[in-house]
């Protein structure tokens, strides 16, 4: 039987940073490939769910956010700047930039990108909604940006068959992944995912 994890994510996501690298490493060890799904997680999947955006939610969830951040980052072992310039921006065009990446180059690679972009949010203090930006991140992830940007029209149609699929699969939250129909929500559900992925 095939060992499919569906990971639908956006790169504006702090836990799905947090994660991205595990994920990584579950897979691999127990033979599972991953096929990585952007999603419009602010617009339509987090409403539809009935999520609040950060901006609205109150003070209390607030302050818990960043202590849960800080205690994930310190077990993940992955450095994250809690207050990164800029953040939230719009997620769309680097959602599509990863998309493109993986009709061009397959998912190892837009998983790279996805990883690098990121990074470039949570740790560099980048701008994944300038194009410029978008395109030096793909070229420092060894990557062909020219040949990506092309892909970008077929890019649009997975974003929004992605997002849809998600809604249809009660996703409500990134990062979410599913094996074997078992939907597993949060970064901090990746030991239980292990642990199907464990079992014959």
């Amino acid at each position: 039987m095939e060992r499919v994890v569906d990971y639908y994510m956006t790169p504006l996501s702090p836990w799905t940073f947090l994660g991205h690298g595990r994920l990584r490493e579950i897979c691999a060890l127990h033979n599972a490939t991953i096929r990585i799904k952007p999603i419009d997680l602010g617009a339509r999947v987090l409403p539809a769910g009935g999520g609040v955006p950060l901006a609205q939610r109150s003070e209390q969830r607030k302050a818990y956010r960043l202590v849960e951040l800080r205690r994930w980052s310190a077990r993940r072992e992955v450095p994250l700047n809690l207050h990164p310039k800029h953040f939230p921006v719009p997620a769309d065009e680097a959602c599509r930039l990863i998309i493109a990446a993986m009709l061009e180059a397959g998912e190892d690679a837009a998983f790279t990108l996805a990883g690098a972009l990121m990074k470039g949010v949570w740790q560099q203090d980048r701008d994944v909604s300038d194009a410029h930006t978008l395109r030096a991140i793909a070229h420092e992830a060894g990557l062909d940006a020219d040949a990506l940007m092309g892909r970008i029209p077929d890019a649009h149609q997975v974003y929004e068959a992605n997002t849809i699929e998600a809604l249809e699969r009660q996703v409500f939250g990134a990062p979410w992944y599913v094996f074997r129909d078992e939907p597993f929500w949060g970064q901090d559900r990746l030991e239980m995912l292990e642990l199907s992925l464990a079992r014959p």
